[in-house]
């Protein structure tokens, strides 16, 4: 039987892989998705510096959630974290989905993002 921490293990060997390709720079920062069984968060990072540019999540007061872990409150942190890169003027940013499948509440959140103005 596979248990949970193995899947997270997995995942996490996943998103090495996937970070082999993907890097954020000054100019196009990378935008994380980390998905748990309770919120969602995202953020946009600056790779050559090691910096934490905008933060968006679940349990952010501005976002009044009662649920974090549904697909409507993916979209929402999608929204929220697109509308934070614009007033940093970061338009276009490479997507990270963490070793996730691109299904569900990550890809609402990306799609939302997109929908926002950010491109990816």
């Amino acid at each position: 039987m596979v248990t949970r921490k193995e899947r997270n293990k997995a995942r996490k060997i996943r998103h090495l892989r996937i970070r082999q390709n993907i890097y954020g720079n000054e100019s196009i920062p990378r935008l994380n998705v980390f998905r748990s069984n309770a919120n969602i968060f995202a953020q946009i990072i600056d790779d050559t510096k090691g910096v934490t540019l905008c933060s968006a999540s679940s349990i952010d007061k501005e976002l009044k959630l009662e649920n974090g872990s549904n697909i409507e409150a993916a979209k929402k942190v999608g929204a929220l974290i697109a509308e934070r890169a614009k007033k940093l003027n970061i338009e276009a940013v490479v997507f990270d989905r963490g070793g996730y499948l691109y299904h569900g509440r990550v890809k609402a959140l990306a799609d939302a993002a997109r929908e926002a103005g950010l491109k990816f």
